[in-house]
């Protein structure tokens, strides 16, 4: 069971010492803070009470940190999730999202024991930063209503409905409101130029709800909207038929799915920043116990937050015992502050979920995948098009067949096998060339498939002497934009650790992508060569042996 299920928790209490603590205390502390409005913001914006998002935080948080298998990731409700949950509540209420989650956090669970943690890095980047520039145009409406301070009681469900909906009662914007929102996005955007020891988001909600109070604005507040925010934990079991089962299967699904990839992407992202490897299977099955546990408790589907593991990094956490502290925080918080809560004002929120759609968007990655080929441009406005505009279960269904036909369709065109040897990336034997200068070489192309093992091997080269690594390509007939996306990962990880990069034999067409993306200004375009011999006598010549 340990190579399916071992705990980064067990790994880092090895030699855990009072330095360390005091560091995980203060990220923590720190996160946990940052995860108070976000938590609460994903809740509303979900279509449940602000509780919900709280009690998520805390305990699933709080498992998914000492069961996971990274030792800095920080688990709650995250944006990705608000799409399904609306949707999950609007057709089955509440107990359908507590069936639906549970069902989630067992196929996760599934995931993990057949060791498909390492499969889901190969999802094309094109339908991630479709789907998930997708979900932010679909929060950004959500939260329309709120940040004007409308009263719309009766919201259409179609996307461009809604935007109808809003035209037609513009005459009821609230100005208060109107400015409520922009001073929250102002501060959330800006305050972080100042420090980044407290969130921007944090401070946001402080002023706005104090200014509130003290001004008596007439704007909503969660109060308004929801009621008392509850502090307590009261198990809950939902009314179930076995005989609806398959209609919590698809959103399920769809939970499971979404959650593994962010969680994955965020232990990913997070090995980068600190030198490490998660384990993958470990991971998602921590999250899997998680999502079965924390819908009996009142709260909703949960997974790996990129923004709140990235600020715990920053801040100095490194064992899963920040993200323990940060769950302890929010409930510490929850069970003193929470009374207070309920006087944030709805446009605060809305401000809030705007910033983070705004973020999420990642529309710098949407745009620069235009730069790359027709393939991975159709693969992204379809998933994008479907998520806005039908529903995010097709668009990952859809989208992740549709790469795979494109693909086929690519293979076909350039009459490449995948894989020409066993090995695809291979450090080949070269008796005569000097120890200072290492050479691999890359057969096949360079796709979303295998992309992460490409990226990994490279990252890999550990050789203390080599101080040039020679790459050739002349075996790549093309590279898609995840194929970009890692190369160009493992290329600035290698420079920084002072390796100069030749890259030899690239083809016409593969050179076009990597001009279109400037990995041939990260690598030097002088360090771009037609073939292998010039790549060589050029690396010979820099250190000096000829």
């Amino acid at each position: 069971m340990k190579k399916f299920f071992y705990p980064e928790l067990f790994n880092s209490l090895k030699n855990y010492n009072k330095s360390q603590f005091t560091k995980d205390l203060f990220s923590g502390v720190i996160v946990g803070i940052v995860a108070l409005p976000l938590a609460i913001a994903f809740a509303v914006a979900s279509g449940v009470s602000p509780e919900r998002g709280l009690i998520t935080a805390i305990i699933a948080g709080f498992l998914i940190s000492f069961l996971g298998g990274s030792k800095v990731q920080i688990g709650g409700p995250t944006g990705a999730f608000v799409v399904i949950i609306l949707g999950i509540i609007n057709q089955y209420g509440i107990d359908g999202l507590i069936i639906s989650t549970v069902l989630a956090g067992i196929f996760m669970i599934a995931f993990g024991l057949l060791k498909l943690g390492s499969l889901l890095k190969y999802i094309p980047h094109p339908l991630i930063v479709g789907f998930t520039s997708g979900i932010a145009v679909v929060i950004f409406t959500t939260q329309i209503p709120d940040a004007l301070g409308m009263s719309i009681t009766d919201l259409p469900s179609s996307f461009h409905l809604k935007w109808l909906c809003f035209f037609e009662n513009i005459k009821e914007v609230n100005f208060w409101a109107v400015g409520i929102t922009v001073v929250t996005i102002l501060i959330s955007l800006f305050f972080n130029k100042l420090t980044n020891r407290i969130p921007g988001s944090f401070v946001a909600i402080l002023v706005v709800t104090v200014a509130v109070m003290l001004l008596q604005l007439p704007v909503s507040t969660i109060e308004t909207n929801f009621g008392e925010i509850s502090g307590n934990f009261t198990f809950t079991i939902p009314n179930f038929e076995f005989s609806n089962l398959k209609n919590y299967l698809s959103p399920a699904l769809t939970i499971a799915l979404l959650g593994a990839i962010e969680s994955l992407l965020s232990a990913v992202v997070a090995d980068g920043m600190i030198g490490a490897n998660h384990k993958s299977n470990t991971e998602l099955i921590g999250q899997g116990i998680a999502n079965i546990i924390t819908p009996f408790f009142g709260g909703i589907p949960a997974t790996g937050a990129i923004a709140r593991t990235a600020t715990n990094v920053k801040n100095g956490g490194r064992t899963p015992i920040a993200g323990i502290i940060h769950a302890l925080t929010l409930l510490l918080i929850m069970l003193v502050f929470g009374k207070w809560a309920k006087l944030i004002p709805m446009s605060c929120l809305a401000g809030i979920l705007i910033v983070v759609s705004y973020n999420m968007s990642g529309w710098r990655s949407f745009i620069s995948i235009f730069k790359n080929s027709f393939f991975d441009i159709i693969v992204l406005l379809v998933t994008f098009l479907l998520t806005v505009f039908v529903d995010l279960t097709v668009a990952i269904q859809i989208g992740v067949v549709l790469s795979a036909i494109l693909f086929m369709k690519r293979m076909a065109d350039n009459g490449q096998s995948i894989l020409k040897d066993k090995d695809t990336l291979i450090a080949e034997n070269y008796s005569d060339i000097p120890k200072e200068i290492s050479i691999y070489e890359i057969n096949g192309p360079f796709f979303f498939g295998v992309a992460k093992s490409y990226s990994e091997i490279l990252k890999s080269h550990k050789s203390s002497e080599a101080k040039i690594l020679i790459i050739r390509m002349r075996q790549v007939p093309f590279i898609d934009s995840t194929g970009v996306t890692n190369f160009k990962e493992a290329l600035r990880y290698l420079q920084n650790k002072r390796t100069k990069i030749f890259l030899s034999g690239v083809q016409p067409n593969v050179r076009k992508e990597l001009d279109k993306n400037k990995i041939s200004i990260i690598v030097g375009k002088g360090n771009i060569f037609d073939n292998f011999d010039q790549a060589l006598a050029k690396a010979k010549e820099e250190i000096g042996v000829f």
